[in-house]
């Protein structure tokens, strides 16, 4: 299955749909379960071009041609960059996406974004974005959760590690890869070295 073949089936679904399938799972307490406390690894080291999308993100970039495609698209297309996400991450877009539109879409989506996606472990009962993104060395965050994209919540882990939250529309504003490429880089700047995902 391609990206191609998974844009093709979008439900008809709206981005309000969306988080509150996955409030309704994480206020269940659905989420799924990774390593204990002692069995991960000791967090990567904070990169700008390492970055992680909350579930009701990777959910809407699926199911919806808007804001969250249009802001991991220019990620995607940039092999440079890394998508972190752990296993609950991946677990509770998923469950979105499955509760949203369907089992076999949740289940194709999945075998994409494994092949995407760097994994990464999280200790049991973390939040699965902010773990991905503490654990993972991301340096953003993407959501929709208007809780987690708060001034306050922004300021107070950044406290504990180097991340900045954003919606999907205003992470497309910033996002400069050329910039972001000669901060990393000593080469020039190659442009995007991945084609689209609708076209694979």
């Amino acid at each position: 299955m391609s990206w191609a073949d998974c844009f093709a089936a979008v439900p008809d679904v709206s981005v309000d749909e969306i988080r509150e399938a996955l409030a309704a799972r994480r206020a269940a307490g659905d989420a799924g379960s990774d390593a204990d406390e002692g069995a991960v690894r000791e967090p990567a080291e904070p990169s700008p071009t390492r970055i992680v999308a909350d579930a009701d993100v990777l959910a809407a970039d699926v199911c919806l041609d808007g804001e969250a495609r249009g802001a991991l698209e220019p990620v995607y297309r940039h092999s440079w960059t890394t998508l972190v996400a752990s296993d609950p991450l991946i677990e509770d877009a998923a469950a979105v996406i499955e509760s949203v539109a369907d089992r076999s879409l949740a289940a194709d989506w999945r075998d994409c974004i494994d092949d995407w996606r760097e994994p990464v472990d999280q200790p049991a009962g973390d939040h699965p974005a902010v773990a991905s993104a503490y654990r993972g060395g991301a340096m953003h965050l993407l959501s929709f959760d208007e809780e987690l994209t708060a001034s306050g919540t922004g300021v107070a882990l950044h406290e504990r590690f180097p991340v900045s939250i954003r919606q999907p529309d205003a992470f497309t504003l910033l996002f400069d890869p050329e910039s972001l490429y000669a901060s990393e880089r000593t080469d020039a700047y190659p442009g995007p070295d991945r084609g689209p995902r609708g076209s694979t």
